[in-house]
């Protein structure tokens, strides 16, 4: 009886690491070299200080944006393809789930590089290092 309740502990703490980890799923270097084009849009207002799929609080001012598949905590090079400007920010959300966009990006990171009153950019995307 003891040896199953050590068993049971054990599995039970080790569950508990694996879910602290700072490694993501699909991270390392199967990504270095992705690169994708298509729109990029900004978070509305209303997701000031709302929590992302990462747990992170949204914060306007800070260069972040929410890819579909990218890892958590990676770090991304974002070119407005019209302009060439460019901005790196920090995949913290999931998203957009809208046809053709690729990448939403905080209300700083996008005015960065584009006007906020278009909408839309396009955009190429590729991982920093």
């Amino acid at each position: 009886m003891v040896a199953i309740s050590r068993k049971i502990q054990f599995l039970t703490f080790s569950c508990i690491l694996a879910g602290c980890t700072s490694i993501q799923p699909g991270a390392g270097d199967n990504w270095i070299g992705f690169t994708e084009s298509g729109q990029a849009s900004f978070y509305a207002d209303k997701y000031q200080n709302r929590k992302t799929a990462s747990s992170d609080l949204y914060k306007h001012n800070q260069k972040t944006a929410a890819h579909r598949d990218l890892p958590f905590g990676s770090n991304v090079k974002v070119t407005n393809t019209n302009n060439g400007k460019s901005v790196i920010v920090k995949i913290n959300d999931r998203g957009p789930f809208v046809k053709g966009r690729i990448i939403d990006l905080s209300k700083s990171a996008f005015s960065s590089i584009g006007n906020i009153s278009n909408g839309v950019i396009n955009v190429k995307i590729e991982i920093a290092r």
